[in-house]
């Protein structure tokens, strides 16, 4: 097993390289960048994710004003820097990094991320480990309750739907289950904005945050009433997915354990059939499901808030990365990706490993990786 371990652990260096190595060619060629953002800015016709940031730039506005001279032409690769003094796009290079060849830039920042060292933010002058911190609470919140909430119901339904395999029960939850994989959950998330958030309906659930103004001054039930009122409409549109993706997993682990020859065998024993569900297929068909428990939070922490976030304005790493990708604000983009991949790499071995510590059969050091 050590030696299984050890074989991850090294696979993970040339796995985030690539990843890293990949993105990195994908911004060279995508259009606009923090330099062409200053320069809108300074020219008025910025109208892109920038707009949202408060004090955008840092001091380039200031410095940017002092440098815009209109007798100063400048054939500058920049669109829209016609009129802006050379130094002065030269500064910005300087300040972004942009004044070293890509091979460089690429090398130096693989050196400061095996450091984890990711550098500041371009636009918001602060660290990106620190806008990290910042914005973990609210997605490690929508992941928890939405890792547990899924658990909560689609383990139960799953288990029913196996026992119950064939009926009308298991045929009208399958197609509700089914419809309900196949609806975006971002497009489910206007669509309750719609009925339940003041859209054209009902306007019973606020479409702002995680707490109202004041949070801090309710009392502590009430406290609880308001986070649970705010995260209602964003934990179903999240849990929509993989609500679907776990019940039907459950069931067919359950339907594959049902039909073993084991089963047989303890019911001709005499055993009741919920001797037989609790006491001998439970332990064996839940193993799939509880393995991938990791896996599933991760997704839901990570991936699966990006959207929701941006929707319902909750300030948390999902937002943070669209923010930046709209702002070219690379460092908060690299940094985030290269800690995400990485914790993505950690989660699979753990869930690899649960396998093996909930079923010690599993031998992995019998199979090559």
């Amino acid at each position: 097993m050590s030696a299984y371990i050890a074989r991850r652990i090294l696979l993970m260096f040339p796995t985030l390289l690539g990843i890293l190595f990949v993105s990195f060619i994908v911004v060279q060629f995508a259009p606009g960048g923090p330099v062409e953002r200053v320069i809108a800015q300074l020219s008025g016709a910025d109208t892109g994710g920038t707009s949202r940031i408060s004090g955008g730039g840092g001091d380039f506005g200031a410095r940017g004003n002092q440098a815009v001279t209109p007798g100063n032409a400048v054939n500058s690769k920049y669109r829209g820097a016609q009129g802006l003094d050379p130094d002065f796009i030269k500064k910005l290079e300087v300040q972004f990094g942009f004044d070293k060849p890509a091979p460089e830039r690429f090398a130096l920042m693989v050196w400061n991320f095996s450091r984890f060292d990711f550098g500041k933010s371009y636009f918001r002058d602060v660290s990106v480990l620190q806008l990290i911190k910042e914005k973990l609470p609210v997605s490690m919140s929508l992941g928890i309750w939405m890792t547990l909430l899924t658990y909560l119901i689609s383990i139960p339904l799953g288990i029913r739907k196996a026992v119950m395999d064939g009926s009308k029960f298991d045929t009208w939850t399958s197609a509700v289950i089914i419809v309900g994989f196949a609806i975006p959950g971002f497009l489910f998330a206007i669509l309750l904005i719609i009925l339940f958030a003041g859209g054209s309906f009902l306007n019973i659930f606020p479409l702002r945050g995680l707490t109202s103004d004041g949070w801090s001054q309710f009392p502590w039930y009430w406290k609880i009433i308001d986070y649970f009122w705010h995260i209602t409409l964003p934990l179903i549109a999240m849990a929509l997915g993989a609500f679907a993706t776990m019940t039907l997993l459950t069931k067919n682990s359950f339907l594959d354990e049902i039909r073993k020859q084991y089963v047989m065998t303890a019911r001709a024993k005499g055993c009741s059939e919920r001797q037989v569900l609790y006491n001998h297929i439970f332990r064996n068909a839940m193993l799939i499901v509880i393995a991938g428990f990791p896996g599933a939070f991760i997704h839901a922490f990570f991936s699966g808030s990006l959207l929701i976030e941006t929707i319902f304005s909750l300030d948390g790493l999902g937002l943070l990365g669209f923010e930046s990708v709209l702002n070219r604000d690379y460092p908060v983009v690299f940094g985030t990706l290269f800690i995400f991949s990485l914790v993505g790499l950690v989660v699979n071995l753990i869930s690899d490993l649960a396998y093996m510590w909930i079923d010690p059969r599993i031998d992995f050091e019998a199979r090559e990786v």
